[in-house]
Parts: structure tokens; sequence; C-alpha cells
């Protein structure tokens, strides 16, 4: 079981930045991966980057270079930094975690098995 509760998101203009938090307030895992998906109105929920237990990273093509996840283990927070910001980044955003390698969800298409709620990031030109 984990719990996760996700802060950050909001309103900024084209080429800002912005950051969001995910915090693990519950877990019976000691290692799990974690990961940042959007979904955009009338669009597909999309990966925008996770990283294993072991910190390793991966990024959409999308986000590369404007992006960074990071995880501080001791607070158990991950974080999405979000720099270079344009229109077609607006969406809702989630945190997600499971116990299972994000390479082995990813190798079998399956899903995150916690997902947060969510949070609006919107982009003006």
């Amino acid at each position: 079981q984990m719990e996760l509760v996700e802060s950050g998101g909001g309103s900024v203009q084209a080429g800002g930045s912005l950051r969001l938090s995910c915090t693990v307030t519950k877990s019976t895992y000691s290692t799990y991966s974690m990961g940042w998906f959007r979904q955009a109105p009338g669009k597909e929920r999309e990966a925008v980057a996770d990283i294993e237990n072991d910190g390793t990273t991966t990024y959409a093509d999308s986000v590369k270079g404007r992006f960074a996840i990071s995880k501080d283990n001791a607070k158990k927070i991950l974080y999405l930094q979000m720099d270079s910001l344009t229109p077609e980044d607006t969406a809702m955003y989630y945190c997600a975690a499971d116990p299972r390698a994000a390479t082995v969800l990813k190798r079998y298409g399956l899903p995150f098995t916690y997902l947060t709620q969510g949070s609006q990031v919107t982009v003006s030109p």
C-alpha cells in the first residue's frame, strides 16, 4: 500500500518554470519506482518522466532538456522541475508510484499502481 500527496502546479506564462512535488506519506514497500504523467484535454495520458529506486531517470522526448525529475529519499518527496514551459505542456499532471521497476512496467505495458488526483498546469502564450 502506498499513499501519495501531490502539490504544486498552477499557471505560468510561456518560458516560465514550475515545480511539482509528490510526497510518499505511507508505504509498505521499501523500494519503489516513481513517475510523472500528464493528460491534456482530448488527449491520452502520457508518461513524462520516471525514476527508478536507484535513481535512474527516463524522460519523454518532448520534455528532455526542459524537465528534471528528482527525489529526496530522506523526505520521501518526488519532484518535477519544469523549465522553459510552453502552452503544449498544459495538462493535468499526475504523480505515480509502484513497487515494481519502471522498466518492467514499460516493458509489459503495465500502469503504475498508485496515482495521485493530479495537479493542473496551465501555460499561457
